[in-house]
């Protein structure tokens, strides 16, 4: 079976959805729909096997302000960061 390793990019400025995101604390990262964050529900499509393809741990691109909540918030949903 064929192993992908994803690449999630999140960051931004907050400025879209002002002021329920923030610079601080952008879209991806605020529970929109549901309990889940965006970028929560992106990383659970990206994990484990769709029967076709076995993903690998996320690699994930983001700024440096923003490593801490990329790390709490895949802690929370039981996915290892893998590299950030």
């Amino acid at each position: 079976m064929p192993s992908i390793t994803p690449v999630i990019l999140c960051g931004g400025s907050g400025t879209r959805l002002w002021p329920l995101s923030r610079k601080s604390y952008p879209k991806q990262f605020v529970p929109l729909v549901g309990e889940e964050t965006l970028f929560q529900a992106s990383a659970k499509r990206l994990s484990g096997s769709d029967g076709a393809v076995q993903f690998s741990q996320p690699v994930v691109l983001t700024g440096s302000d923003f490593r801490f909540i990329v790390t709490e918030q895949l802690a929370e949903i039981g996915i290892d960061p893998g590299a950030i």
